[in-house]
């Protein structure tokens, strides 16, 4: 059964026992990201270069059969809507993207659905884990990467380079290795020289789109 970059990542960031998925604030951007990174990796869409400071570069889908996956499926159908450039996509791609990829690993039985309530009164919904072998074995690639020195495929790469940019990567394998030595590995990893041009590109987009986004968190908070 084959898993999106996007779902590895929200199972990383989730915790088993209690459910509670962090760093919130910027989900819907990572999903976005992982969507547009994996819709690259498959050879689906691809980034122009940008050309001069006034030049916006758009993400152009790529005509043939789609995707069986009916969560790219729709992604790449947001893409041939309207042109967009990579910081936009990103941020439409992701609106809603976690509910769905919650839904999905529930129904796959990776994840439970909790109703619970705060106060009594306010609603909200925690995903614990129902079976984390597929986690581990994720978990297992990125300990074999970031710790031992491993190249990583595409799929873990990106995996890697979407954590990294929220400062999570060294999180995931805590039990693994030192922290300064995992967060230099990181690093490495998200440069994306194990990438291929346009993967290359997806990743750089989504970056950027992260770094307006919490730019823009930065500044309402502080306001």
């Amino acid at each position: 059964m084959d898993y999106l970059i996007a779902e590895d990542v929200f199972l990383l960031l989730t915790c088993d026992e209690d459910g509670r998925t962090e760093a919130s604030t910027y989900l819907d951007v990572l999903m976005g990201g992982a969507l547009l990174v994996e819709l690259a990796e498959r050879g689906l869409v691809e980034i122009e270069d940008k050309r001069g400071f006034w030049h916006s570069p758009k993400v152009t889908g790529q005509d043939g059969p789609g995707p069986e996956d009916p969560v790219l499926a729709e992604a790449l159908t947001t893409v041939l809507a309207k042109q967009r450039t990579p910081e936009a996509l990103v941020e439409r791609l992701g609106r809603g993207t976690r509910t769905v990829v919650a839904d999905r690993l529930v129904e796959r039985g990776v994840l439970r659905r909790e109703q619970r309530k705060v106060l009594g009164l306010f609603p909200y919904t925690r995903h614990p884990a129902a079976d984390s072998s597929h986690e581990d074995a994720v978990r297992e690639r990125l300990v074999g990467v970031l710790v031992h020195g491993l190249e990583p495929d595409p799929h873990t790469g990106a995996v890697i380079a979407l954590l990294h940019s929220i400062g999570w990567a060294h999180k995931v394998v805590a039990t693994e290795g030192s922290t300064a030595q995992v967060k230099a590995r990181a690093k490495e990893i998200a440069r994306g020289q194990w990438a291929a041009a346009a993967v290359k590109a997806a990743i750089d987009a989504y970056v950027a789109a992260m770094i307006a986004t919490t730019t823009a968190t930065t500044v309402v908070v502080s306001s």
